[in-house]
């Protein structure tokens, strides 16, 4: 597919009215820390405090009105079930939501106060998958995937849009990579309205796909994917996977103990709460620093959701 400046406009100002435009945070002590001049883009503070509602608002607005009676069915454990829940529920419309059993039960508590309608089930892909297929036979409801989807991975981009905007000189954008619906849309927005700005993607050593995959020409999986970074052990899917390929410049790996000291520095020095996977990208810069000595850097940070009763320090 070919992907204009004008699908990630006519985007923007779709998706306006049921988002907040994030604001941009900068920190004069990890700006020395680091050698660079770093631009965070808070979307901790979105609503539903991640960066997904941007792509569940979208994908839902361009439903028909049939497909919005019979309303929308996901499977995610996390971010996504909270963002499609409060997105259908702000359109007026029924979301289902496959949630494996062993899902934290804040994340579910979070989907059912959005008006989510929780289905359990084994905690395997290929069953989550089957039992939203099952869902979306009986009700009719439109499957809406977390990040392999044209309208999703639109709506993700105009994050670093909106950073762009307000800071139209950097010279990288930095994000985490997990399923790739995010990386791919920033990538798009660095393509389009920034001067000569790169993407680079943070992902963990213990779930590594992406980075294998870019190396290898194909989509790779992970054997394993025991990170901290919950929200980074999805893999790259065939809609994102081209766009990553022809405009992320690089992917950085970055251990556990990285991610974590990250995480830490982040709530420490600018008094704001992040997730472990929303530290991945600043773990990224801090362990190749020279790299981005000088440079002004915006970083994406992806969400807020973080189990205070789970912290890892």
């Amino acid at each position: 597919m070919n992907y204009t400046k004008e699908d990630l406009l006519t985007c923007h100002e779709k998706i306006k009215p049921y988002i907040h435009r994030t604001p941009v945070l900068t920190s004069q002590a990890l700006n020395e820390m680091s050698g660079a001049e770093i631009f965070f883009k808070c979307e901790n503070f979105q609503r539903m405090g991640a960066f997904k509602m941007r792509g569940a608002a979208h994908a839902i607005l361009n439903l028909s009105n049939e497909q919005k009676r019979n309303g929308v069915v996901t499977h995610s454990s996390g971010n996504f079930a909270q963002a499609v829940s409060l997105s259908a529920k702000m359109q007026g419309i029924k979301a289902y939501i496959v949630m494996p059993s062993n899902a934290p039960q804040v994340k579910k508590d979070a989907v059912r106060g959005y008006g989510g309608i929780i289905t359990e089930c084994e905690p395997n892909i290929d069953v989550r998958q089957a039992t939203t297929d099952k869902i979306s036979e009986e009700t009719g409801a439109s499957k809406l995937h977390p990040s392999n989807q044209v309208d999703v991975i639109l709506g993700q981009g105009t994050a670093a849009m909106e950073l762009l905007e307000d800071h139209p000189d950097l010279n990288v954008i930095m994000t985490p990579i997990g399923g790739g619906g995010l990386v791919a849309g920033t990538a798009l927005a660095a393509h389009f309205f920034g001067k000569n700005c790169k993407t680079i993607g943070g992902e963990p050593f213990e779930a590594d796909d992406a980075y294998r995959s870019l190396l290898s020409g194909k989509i790779e999986s992970n054997e394993t994917a025991n990170t901290v970074a919950d929200g980074l052990r999805t893999v790259l899917g065939n809609h994102n996977f081209p766009i990553i390929q022809q405009h992320v410049d690089e992917i950085i790996r970055v251990k556990e103990d990285e991610i974590i000291a990250a995480m830490r520095l982040i709530w420490e020095r600018m008094k704001i709460i992040i997730e472990p996977s929303c530290a991945v990208p600043f773990a990224a810069l801090l362990r190749e620093k020279e790299k981005f000595a000088g440079q002004k850097i915006g970083i994406v940070l992806s969400g807020g959701n973080v189990d205070l009763g789970n912290l890892p320090f």
